[in-house]
């Protein structure tokens, strides 16, 4: 970590718009150190052959098919925020287009701002499904943060291997979503752009704002169903000691996981996860895949919560 050259890099930010991003990412880089992306032949085959293998458990226990991304990359941090840095580029592009032309120290506590997010996150961070939303390719893509798996690993004294394998089960399971709902990259940037053009008129749409969360609360809670029936390997352990290790942060890290909206992504992960268990026990995980037949599938906010609500509305039984 450069604290001095981060500094350097947010005070030098310049242009019209209302962040640097080329700043940004010297910044961010600079405040996160890369860690080792030295990898021997066991670990590129264990990321290759544990991707391929969530794919084929994932398709046979889903009855979906699985189009993985082109780019699978295993990474090192500061890869993952140069791959971020451009989303969230291309999210803030009509916000920065509204403002205009922006004011020298602004531009600096806001290069400064996006700095500190991406270094927080790019030192946590341990698989991302990115859907590259609002990007002109149609391709998605998939990351693994190798010194962040090894890191976190060795800190809850579990198997370097599982927990790597858990992660891209769970990565992939987004990729399934996606590849079994080709709406859904298409609803989530409708509703992306929806919510971030009203912020930069000055208001709020809470309907879009509450869409993205109930769809979120969906990606995520089908994900863990799909681990419960996927994954060949109890996991229970290493969801607990995640949580734990979270919890018992420091004030601090604590504080900067709810600026973050890290507790949300928790949040989501737990209702939807109770949606799911609730419609795959009432019925079963078939039915449960009627959420992906179109945007109109997707439960309310209210049915997210009464879960036989929803199973009755998609079944046509009242």
């Amino acid at each position: 970590m450069n604290l001095y050259r981060s500094a350097r890099a947010v005070a030098s930010a310049s242009g019209e718009r209302a962040i640097d991003w080329a700043a940004v990412a010297n910044a961010a880089k600079s405040l996160t150190p890369p860690g080792s992306l030295d990898l021997d032949e066991i670990d590129e085959a264990g990321y290759r052959d544990d991707v391929d293998e969530a794919r084929r458990s994932i398709e046979r226990v889903g009855a979906v098919d699985v189009s993985l991304p082109d780019a699978i990359e295993v990474q090192n941090r500061h890869h993952w925020i140069d791959a971020n840095v451009e989303t969230f580029q291309r999210v803030m592009a009509p916000i920065e287009r509204s403002i205009g032309p922006f004011p020298g120290v602004a531009r600096t506590i806001n290069t400064g701002t996006m700095s500190v997010l991406l270094g927080v996150l790019g030192r946590n961070v341990l698989g991302q499904y990115d859907p590259l939303l609002l990007a002109d390719s149609p391709d998605h893509a998939l990351y693994f943060v190798h010194p962040n798996i090894v890191r976190v690993a060795s800190e809850l004294s579990v198997d370097r291997d599982r927990f790597r394998r858990w992660i891209a089960f769970h990565e992939v399971t987004h990729a399934a979503e996606f590849a079994t709902a080709p709406w859904l990259t298409t609803h989530l940037e409708r509703e992306v752009e929806r919510s971030v053009e009203t912020l930069s008129a000055g208001s709020f749409d809470a309907q879009s704002f509450e869409t993205l969360d109930v769809t979120m609360t969906v990606v995520e809670g089908y994900a863990e169903l799909l681990m419960d029936h996927a994954f060949d390997d109890e996991y229970v352990d290493l969801r607990r000691k995640l949580d734990d290790r979270r919890r018992s942060g420091s004030p601090i890290q604590r504080l900067v996981r709810r600026l973050l909206g890290l507790g949300l992504k928790r949040r989501q992960y737990e209702r939807g996860k109770r949606f799911f268990e609730a419609v795959a026990t009432e019925r079963d995980l078939a039915f449960a895949n009627r959420v992906w037949d179109d945007p109109s599938a997707l439960p309310t906010s209210a049915e997210l919560d009464s879960p036989h609500q929803w199973v009755d509305r998609v079944s046509g039984e009242h």
